[in-house]
């Protein structure tokens, strides 16, 4: 079996009201999705989404006439392209999902097949008043889900704490919650600087006293250190790595002992294969995978087949924060938008592959002129 042809569909979906994520100073008034298909002389192809593709043509030719199985050289290909352009991982995803069909399984069977679903937590993206949160974490844990995840701006602390202060006294014990304080990284163009080390200490403990289950992203990527320096001195949980582009440095990571949970986005980080070895790595140092999965619903999807073959946990991050953030936003381009069961756990498709359904009248209706 040879690839024929890789193909891509970039899509745009106008969003009435728009997204204010708490990540981003612009707020969001359209949701781009590229769609990856990797044809091959057999007729099956297989599917890809998360990241934008963009200058992808200049390297079509690497992989044109190649077995789409020989998995391993595709991800070195592709690690030897990031190294001089952008992050390709959603061609590894499409790869998988050949593969899958291939041998009929799906992915996550393929990667160790540990869960057949896995608990999903609610992970919200706006910045919102404490009256405000505190209507939507009802609503969420009433739909069944049992963990979710707060942002605190960097530029109002106080009024962050306040938020999760506000949770915790009106749900009690009834769900987990998590706190972003989203400093490991940048929105391209967003130069102010993180806080330093002392400010998210301060706030950390804070927090503590409010039971979170872990704060996530609490300091810049380079400062390993303060990751296991606040670790020791809070007590608390330290999640990170979500888009943290260098396997080897997260391997550094691990053998520092730097993170309690590791959350390298399999389309947006270090790709499926890569994310499923420092996975089981860290669970081998009793540490935890928990993968970002912000992209949309084909990205979550191939979160989810590597978080379910390696028994990640303790939960699955559901984005989700209505109405400016919900799976028929976030799912556009599928026949149906994925959604958490009654018991507010979310299951691998049984279909071959990634069990990807697009809806081609929805892509045809937004995809973009070339």
């Amino acid at each position: 079996m040879k690839i024929i042809d890789i193909t891509l569909d970039r899509l745009s979906l106008d969003l009435d009201p728009p997204f204010h994520a708490a990540w981003d100073p612009v707020p969001r008034t359209r949701f781009d999705a590229t769609i990856v298909r990797v044809h091959t002389d057999f007729g099956l192809v297989g599917i890809g989404s998360g990241d934008a593709m963009d200058g992808f043509e200049a390297y079509r030719h690497l992989f044109l006439g190649t077995d789409p199985l020989d998995i391993l050289n595709h991800v070195r290909t592709l690690e030897t392209v990031s190294f001089h352009g952008a992050r390709y991982w959603p061609l590894e995803a499409a790869l998988w999902d050949l593969v899958g069909k291939v041998a009929g399984l799906p992915v996550a069977t393929l990667f160790g097949n540990s869960a057949r679903r896995l608990k999903a937590y609610a992970s919200t993206g706006e910045i919102r008043t404490p009256e405000a949160r505190v209507e939507s974490a009802e609503k969420l844990a009433a739909q069944g889900f049992r963990a979710l995840k707060l942002r605190i701006d960097r530029t109002g602390l106080d009024e962050g704490v306040e938020v999760v202060r506000a949770v915790r006294e009106a749900l009690g014990d009834r769900v987990e919650i998590m706190v972003d304080l989203n400093q490991s990284w940048r929105m391209a163009g967003d130069v102010e600087p993180a806080l330093d080390y002392a400010a998210v200490r301060g706030v950390v403990r804070r927090l503590a006293e409010l039971d979170v289950f872990w704060v996530e992203e609490p300091l810049p990527y380079a400062d390993a250190a303060g990751f296991r320096a606040l670790r020791a001195e809070t007590g608390v949980r330290v999640a990170g790595g979500e888009m943290h582009p260098s396997t080897t440095e997260l391997l550094r990571y691990l053998e520092t002992d730097a993170l309690d949970v590791y959350q390298m986005d399999v389309v947006l980080a270090v790709g499926m294969h890569r994310a499923r070895t420092l996975a089981e790595l860290a669970q081998l140092k009793h540490r935890q995978f928990t993968p970002h999965s912000w992209s949309n619903g084909i990205g979550l999807l191939a979160n989810l087949h590597v978080s379910a073959g390696v028994g990640g946990g303790p939960y699955f991050e559901f984005p989700y924060d209505p109405p400016g953030w919900t799976p028929q936003r976030r799912d556009f381009m599928l026949e149906r938008p994925i959604m958490i069961d009654a018991d507010g756990y979310l299951a691998v498709p049984p279909a071959p592959g990634l069990g990807i359904r697009l809806d081609e009248a929805v892509i045809d209706a937004t995809r973009l002129e070339a």
